[in-house]
């Protein structure tokens, strides 16, 4: 099994792509090993000294380290255990628990109004794809007096360049698209 390596914006976090699907569908973002407990991979990795955050999504896992851990120390034992996990065939999330939690991204329900549809259908087809290949996801999480309020995961969460991410990419474009937008902040 070969795991591919990626950086991603975020200097404290790694991608890590095993050749198959991690969640297939949903994401699952776990700030601690507290909490876990429905991921053995997000525990065994936790179990690695060093380790902050992990972050599950369709076909890779982010791995987001302690500051004063460096990742050439890291990324063997990171890898190892990827590797191990999977060629050993366990499963990434405890079948009772695996859509419990599991964040729906951006879908529309039919609660929606017609704004948070159209919001929720840009954060879908036009961020989510673009975050996802820098380790991490975007979640809608409401929209109040002309304010989008979203959730960062995995390497979005705590990187630096998010904040211009939110203002100057997605809050343009959604005040493009949909003009009752006037901003967006992170939950």
């Amino acid at each position: 099994m070969f795991i591919q390596t990626e950086e991603t914006p975020n200097p404290a976090t790694l991608k890590f792509l095993p050749g198959r699907a991690v969640m297939g569908e949903g994401t699952a973002d776990f700030a601690r090993a507290e909490g876990a407990e429905r991921s053995p991979l997000a525990l065994r990795l936790f179990a690695v000294e060093g380790v902050r955050r992990v972050f599950l999504g369709g076909d890779f896992v982010t791995v987001t380290k302690a500051d004063e851990k460096d990742w050439s120390l890291l990324k063997p034992a990171l890898l190892g255990v990827i590797m191990e996990h999977f060629t050993t065939n366990q499963p990434v999330m405890l079948p009772e628990t695996a859509g419990a939690g599991a964040e729906a991204g951006a879908a529309a329900t039919e609660d929606d109004d017609e704004i948070v549809v159209q919001i929720k259908e840009l954060l879908e087809t036009r961020v989510r794809p673009a975050v996802a290949q820098d380790g991490g996801d975007i979640v809608f999480h409401s929209f109040e007096d002309g304010v989008v309020y979203l959730h960062m995961q995995g390497s979005c969460s705590g990187c630096p360049s998010s904040t211009a991410t939110l203002k100057m990419g997605i809050e343009n474009m959604l005040r493009h698209y949909v003009p009752e937008v006037l901003e967006v902040r992170p939950v």
